[in-house]
């Protein structure tokens, strides 16, 4: 199989332009390549692994990977899947980000011998002239097609700035600037930015003629990264002090059933020959899945040392009360749930963990719940039928009170 072939098979691309070129380029490790990220928070979250672990793969295949920092980017904010504007930040903000991630991403790209680069387009995007970059650029751009791409129409209804309709002109200039200073003539990312992406490659086809056109091309990364790592109190974190080793652990551990298999051929390194024998497993046989999952992301992203503490402390908690199966546990019915959601007090009180919503909310304020491996800080945490299907997840007050709700 080859390395094109073995991304398909594990989910990774959604949309391609030139496949063949892609896969001459790839399969034989000639591509230079990017993928970017925004520094709009201070640390990485699961979202973005799933791209650095398709730089990864590239990378182990002789590709180099350019890293992208959007310290320009950034000053402006994505559009993408938003219904509001982001909030402004500062470009102090910006540059303290940026060094995080760099940090961060050094755990799973080698920038030895210029194995890898890593850049900021703060560097190009900063210093230019805004009336020269209007004539140099603007001309390429067509305002009816803008307008029409999913990223800006899904903002229409709410209203869109004119600050951020500049974001897709950005970061088609990103890919002209690469492709110009370092060769780079692959871009990836999530297929959302999709129509941000073909800007980039048809700014580079029309500015430097068709010559261009054969070595001038994109692979587009399914978006379900940003669908994973999502709780009720926001993103999975891959900086330890935002999310812990265990608890971490604890989120792959309790994905849903239907999502292990996927998770697994996305995020893992492990041979599609061996995940394809996990697919056969049912019933109690998948939970053996789920933990393989949460061992070996929390190898990637932490350390072997760090996934055996936390796959031990989740052993550990099963001896205290028992097994999964023998656990006390509640079944919920459909009239549980109001408007498809149950409220965290509502749980704690179902229970018998917690005597009364009052007694819950205390105990919450207390630091005293944890809910599916996490603790629960917001008294107006809300589950879904789908959040508790399957297994559902632990409910756990205080060190020695455990309830299993499941729908």
């Amino acid at each position: 199989m080859t390395l094109y072939e073995e991304l398909k098979a594990r989910g990774l691309i959604a949309q391609v332009t030139d496949e063949e070129e892609i896969k001459s380029l790839i399969d034989n490790g000639k591509a230079t390549f990017y993928i970017g990220f925004d520094p709009t928070a201070d640390s990485l979250h699961v979202g973005h692994f799933m791209a650095l672990c398709l730089m990864r793969r590239l990378q182990m295949a002789g590709n180099r990977p350019i890293a992208l920092i959007g310290g320009g980017t950034a000053m402006i904010g994505d559009p993408s899947g938003r219904t509001d504007m982001r909030a402004m930040m500062t470009k102090e903000t910006i540059e303290r980000n940026g060094e995080r991630f760099k940090k961060q991403m050094a755990k799973f790209i080698d920038f030895s011998d210029g194995k890898a680069l890593m850049v900021n387009n703060a560097d190009w995007l900063l210093p230019l002239n805004y009336v020269e970059m209007l004539r140099d650029v603007g001309p390429h751009f067509s305002v009816n097609r803008m307008l029409a791409a999913e990223c800006y129409k899904q903002r229409m209804a709410n209203g869109l700035s004119f600050l951020e309709f500049n974001y897709m002109i950005m970061q088609s200039y990103d890919f002209y600037a690469l492709y110009r200073d370092y060769g780079c003539v692959l871009q990836c990312g999530g297929d959302d930015q999709w129509s941000n992406m073909l800007g980039g490659t048809e700014l580079i086809r029309r500015k430097l003629g068709k010559d261009a056109y054969a070595m001038t091309i994109t692979l587009l990364l399914t978006s379900e990264g940003k669908k994973m790592g999502k709780t009720q109190k926001g993103a999975v974190w891959l900086d330890p002090e935002k999310t812990s080793p265990y608890e971490f652990y604890q989120y792959w551990r309790n994905v849903g059933d239907a999502d292990v298999i996927k998770c697994l051929k996305l995020l893992t390194f492990l041979p599609l020959e061996q995940i394809a024998e996990m697919e056969k497993w049912k019933d109690q046989e998948l939970n053996k899945a789920k933990e393989i999952l949460a061992f070996e992301l929390t190898r990637l992203v932490h350390s072997e040392e760090e996934a055996q503490k936390a796959r031990d402390a989740a052993k550990a908690l099963f001896a205290d009360e028992g097994s999964a199966e023998n656990m006390p546990a509640l079944k919920l019915a459909d009239e549980s749930f109001t408007d498809g959601y149950i409220g965290i007090t509502e749980l704690l009180v179902l229970t018998g963990l917690c005597s009364s919503k009052s007694d819950a909310r205390r105990n919450i304020d207390q630091g005293g719940v944890e809910a599916a491996g996490e603790r629960v800080s917001d008294i107006s945490a809300k589950y879904t039928k789908e959040d508790l299907s399957g297994d559902g997840i632990i409910i756990k007050r205080g060190k020695k009170k455990f309830y299993r709700v499941y729908y």
